[in-house]
């Protein structure tokens, strides 16, 4: 995983939030946040919370459950906490590698999308056991091969045409990198987790336009630096050919298409 596979400053949280939100996220927070009540859990952890949209589906899931959402990204954060006043959410600045909590002081875990991210994954994972208390509950999801995302693979198709001799690998290299579930099984077997359970589960991301999400993932995603790092007076066209192969596909209007993740439960 390359160091610019983490950046998310500048304008990248707003164009993030809003762009791949609601194409990307919501309708897994939404998954998440259920399958978290059904757990019944009195306090929770939230690693790698990005813009909060699992933490505010939480929130109104479990309104009077206290919630600590923590992310590497300060400015992540920081968006974040801007877009709710529940009182139940306290944000925090926290590396999933090293967290600052005590011992066994949560009942439930839960990352969103975030463990591809993490440079030493069964690290993250042991800090996650440590954090738990017995019989608390690790709950996480991953995104599927990148064949399996319409949008992300056109996008990152067109983008690496643009770039023949040095192609922008962002999107196949790290948010859909981590879809081996029996290697994920297997790192979490080996750190102490035991009733592992993973659930593939498809659903549809919709965006108002081929442009909406050419511009989340070129200009809101770490796939940014790497194309300003080849060219910065690129990004607009590395936007346009990103917004016209997603047209090329759905139309030009509203887009509905395949996403698919695999969500990973296990018990301390």
């Amino acid at each position: 995983m390359s160091d610019s596979d983490q950046t998310f400053a500048g304008s990248i949280p707003v164009l993030y939030d809003r762009y791949l939100g609601p194409l990307l996220f919501e309708p897994y927070a939404l998954d998440m946040a259920e399958r978290m009540a059904r757990l019944a859990p009195n306090r929770i952890l939230e690693i790698a919370a990005g813009t909060g949209i699992v933490t505010r589906a939480m929130a109104r899931k479990l309104p009077t459950v206290p919630i600590v959402a923590t992310d590497l990204n300060q400015p992540m954060l920081d968006h974040a906490a801007a877009q709710t006043s529940c009182g139940n959410i306290t944000w925090r600045q926290a590396d999933a590698q090293a967290l600052p909590f005590e011992d066994a002081g949560f009942d439930a875990v839960v990352c969103q999308f975030g463990v591809m991210f993490f440079p030493d994954k069964q690290k993250a994972f042991a800090e996650a056991k440590r954090v738990l208390r017995p019989g608390g509950h690790y709950l996480f999801n991953v995104w599927d091969r990148i064949e399996e995302n319409e949008v992300g693979d056109l996008v990152s198709r067109a983008v690496a045409s643009l770039f023949p001799q040095d192609p922008p690998g962002f999107l196949p290299r790290t948010p859909y990198g981590h879809h081996d579930v029996s290697a994920i099984s297997g790192a979490l077997s080996r750190t102490g987790f035991r009733a592992i359970r993973s659930e593939t589960v498809a659903k549809r991301g919709r965006a108002p336009s081929p442009r909406d999400p050419a511009i989340g993932l070129c200009q809101g995603s770490p796939m940014r630096s790497e194309i300003e790092a080849r060219d910065k007076s690129r990004l607009d066209e590395a936007t346009d050919a990103a917004a016209e192969a997603v047209a090329k596909r759905f139309g030009p209007g509203p887009i509905d298409s395949k996403i698919q993740a695999h969500v990973i439960a296990a018990t301390r």
